[in-house]
């Protein structure tokens, strides 16, 4: 089964509420989400993070700590999502690649279509 290694962001404000982004293109099209992306090469996960924030929503971001490392099996890849609490340093979080974003109060997580595994991430997020 082919692997595939990702960083995602789980951006939060000063009050507390989440950043979510709704996929744009893909075979989970209008499935919510974390930001990020793959890791590549020879990059560690924080700076893979940092691009691709950079890259999809035009923000630097700080990354403060590792939340949960998601193994998940969707039918044609195993993923490992390493999840990093961050906050926004620079930017506006304009989208480049997704089709919508919210920002979600901790009662407001479970109101969306979330991906299997960053649903994960969600249920830890509630329990926090």
């Amino acid at each position: 089964m082919k692997q595939i290694q990702v960083s995602a962001a789980i951006i939060h404000d000063n009050a507390g509420c989440i950043f979510a982004t709704q996929r744009g293109y893909g075979d989970m099209e209008g499935g919510w989400e974390f930001p990020g992306g793959k890791i590549e090469p020879g990059e560690t996960p924080e700076a893979a993070l940092q691009r691709e924030i950079r890259e999809e929503l035009d923000t630097d971001i700080a990354v403060e700590r590792l939340l949960k490392t998601v193994e998940w099996d969707y039918p044609a890849f195993h993923l490992t999502m390493h999840c990093y609490l961050c906050h926004v340093v620079s930017g506006s979080l304009i989208l480049k690649e997704h089709e919508a974003a919210k920002w979600l109060s901790a009662n407001e997580l479970d109101s969306m279509a979330w991906l299997p595994a960053d649903r994960v991430v969600v249920d830890l997020i509630k329990t926090t």
